[in-house]
C-alpha cells in the first residue's frame, strides 16, 4: 500500500537567500502517527509549511524535490486547495481567531464543506473528544485558557476532514496534566477517526509513546529515522532528544545546543 504522503529530497529557500531544508525525505504511511522531532531551527516547521502550501506567505519555496499525497503532487496548490485535497495543519501557538465566538471559529473549520448534516455530526465528534468547548461556544475565543485554545484548534481542523492532520508542537505551553490529556485524545482521533497524523513536537518521549516511527532532523535534514522503539533505544536519541545521559546522569533538552554531539547516525 503507497504512503499517504512522500516527500521526496526537497530543498526550500526563503527570501532567495535561506537555504532551509537540504534534501529532505520522509513517509507518512496511511493511518499511522508519524514524529517528526529536531531541536529549535532544524526544519520541522519549515516542513509542515512546504506541505500544506504556506511558504509563499512568508517568501519561501520548494525549489528542488516533490511532494506528493495519495499519489498526487501538491506543487503549485494554494493551501485552501491542500485542505480540499485533506491535508490540514495545525498550526504552532493554535492561531485561533481571538476576537470570534468558539462557535464561529469551529465553522471556520468546515468552510470548505457544504455537506451541513455531516458538519452537525461531526461537531458533535469534536465536543465528545473537547466536551468543555460545548460550554464555551459564545465565548471569544481569545478569553480561552491556553489548553482550550489547543482543544478549539484540533477541534477546527477535525471539522476539515482531514485524511491527514499536521499538529505542530500541540503541548507548548501546556501544563504537564493537560499535555497528557491532549496526546490522549490525539491517539484516540488516529484510531477511532482513522486519521493520519504527522507530529511535530519538543516533548520528544511523549510523542514517540504515541506514534509507530519517527523522524529526527538536524539542519534541514533527517539524520535518522525508524521505529519508535529503535529510536527509543538509540543511545544518542537518548542523551539529546529524551534527557537521559549515560549511566545515571541526565541532560537537560533545553540545553542540548551546549552539548558536542558525537552524531552517530551521521557515520
Amino acid at each position: 500500500m503507497a504512503p499517504i504522503l512522500e516527500v521526496n529530497n526537497i530543498e526550500v529557500i526563503y527570501n532567495n537567500v535561506s537555504l532551509v531544508l537540504k534534501g529532505l525525505s520522509l513517509k507518512v504511511e496511511q493511518g499511522a502517527i508519524v514524529a517528526l522531532l529536531g531541536s529549535n531551527g532544524a526544519g520541522k516547521t519549515t516542513t509542515l509549511k512546504a506541505i500544506s502550501g504556506f511558504l509563499p506567505l512568508e517568501d519561501g519555496e520548494v525549489t528542488d524535490g516533490s511532494i506528493t499525497y495519495q499519489g498526487r503532487s501538491l506543487a503549485g496548490l494554494a493551501p485552501h486547495q491542500i485542505v480540499r485535497q485533506g491535508v490540514f495543519q495545525v498550526m504552532e501557538g493554535r492561531r485561533i481567531f481571538e476576537d470570534l465566538t468558539v462557535e464561529e471559529n469551529l465553522a471556520c473549520g468546515a468552510h470548505t464543506r457544504r455537506d451541513r448534516a455531516a458538519v452537525k455530526q461531526d461537531l458533535a465528534g469534536c465536543f465528545d473528544y473537547f466536551p468543555l468547548l460545548k460550554k464555551r461556544l459564545r465565548v471569544r475565543a481569545g478569553y480561552l485558557s491556553g489548553g482550550e485554545q489547543q482543544m478549539l484548534a484540533i477541534s477546527r481542523a477535525l471539522l476539515a476532514r482531514p485524511k491527514l492532520l499536521m499538529l505542530d508542537e500541540p503541548s507548548l505551553g501546556l501544563a504537564p496534566i493537560l499535555v497528557d490529556e491532549i496526546f490522549g485524545i490525539i491517539s484516540k482521533i488516529n484510531q477511532i477517526e482513522g486519521t493520519t497524523i504527522l507530529l511535530v513536537e519538543q516533548n520528544a518521549r511523549m510523542a514517540l509513546e504515541i506514534s509507530s516511527y519517527g523522524y529526527i532532523m538536524e539542519n534541514g535534514r533527517v539524520v535518522l529515522d525508524g521505529d519508535v522503539n529503535l529510536l527509543l533505544d538509540d543511545a544518542d536519541v537518548q542523551e539529546f532528544y529524551l534527557g537521559a545521559g549515560h549511566g545515571t546522569a541526565k541532560t537537560s533538552y533545553r540545553n542540548v545546543k551546549h552539548y558536542k554531539r558525537r552524531k552517530r547516525w551521521l557515520s
